[in-house]
């Protein structure tokens, strides 16, 4: 059996005075990549927002590498090191005159505290080894603001890879790319993700991309309807029972 890098014990979370996210288990293997499917307003941001030590949680447990999230949303800081996550939406002035080199430089300085001297050499070696596992070293002197939406992504790709991470978290991070460059961001990740081995937890409402790529799926709608392979938990009596019977005839018929 897989290490478990991520186990999650009849999670509730509340949205002002609602249950958004209720009753939920999960766990989810190294060099597994889990997708989290459902219409909107299912509590799919609020779960990984949760996860995060972002949103605090009224029941449950939530084991990150072996190690529990406390209530308040504590981790030991090296379990914090070995997590990556990319938004949906990376909001930034773009008239900041930051470089993509010290964009990534941020994912080794996430510690939260000032690095020795003798560690500046590693750390610049690191940034140009990770700019040039996505392809993008040629960016390194870019300014952030000037970057395209696909070579965003990919420059977000690598602060995650700047140091070793175990759990990588995106919450519907290809939104707003066009079909080539989302192709190319998958093909990237996938190729990362055997190399690394790391366990993958995305939001997506691509269902056709989670069929081809994905090796687990949870499918939910406040509470956790199926979980499983992509054929078991996207059969259409399961996205049926999440999305409503329209959207599957919608799909079948198209």
């Amino acid at each position: 059996m897989k290490e478990i890098v991520l186990s999650v014990e009849q999670l509730t979370v509340y949205r002002e005075t609602y249950a958004a996210v209720q009753d939920v288990s999960f766990i989810l293997e190294a060099g597994t990549d889990m997708a989290i499917v459902g219409p909107n307003g299912a509590g799919k941001t609020t779960l990984v927002q949760a996860l995060l030590g972002i949103l605090p949680r009224q029941a449950g447990e939530i084991f990150i590498l072996g190690q529990p999230l406390t209530r308040k949303g504590v981790l030991p800081p090296y379990i914090c090191q070995q997590i990556a996550y990319l938004p949906q939406n990376f909001l930034f002035d773009r008239r900041i005159p930051m470089t993509v080199e010290e964009l990534v430089g941020l994912g080794w300085d996430n510690l939260g505290f000032q690095l020795p001297w003798a560690d500046h050499r590693k750390r610049r070696h690191a940034i140009r080894e990770a700019l040039a596992r996505v392809d993008s070293a040629h960016l390194r002197q870019q300014l952030i603001g000037a970057l395209s939406g696909g070579e965003t992504k990919r420059v977000l790709l690598a602060y995650c890879l700047v140091r070793p991470r175990r759990l990588l978290i995106l919450d519907e991070a290809l939104a707003g790319l066009d079909v080539r460059s989302e192709s190319e961001f998958y093909q990237l990740l996938y190729q990362l993700k055997q190399e690394q081995d790391w366990a993958i937890l995305q939001i997506s409402h691509d269902l056709d991309m989670v069929r081809r790529h994905c090796d687990r799926v949870l499918c939910l709608n406040r509470t956790l309807l199926c979980q499983g392979t992509p054929e078991v938990a996207l059969s259409p009596d399961n996205l049926s029972a999440a999305y409503g019977s329209e959207f599957v005839r919608y799909r079948h018929h198209h």
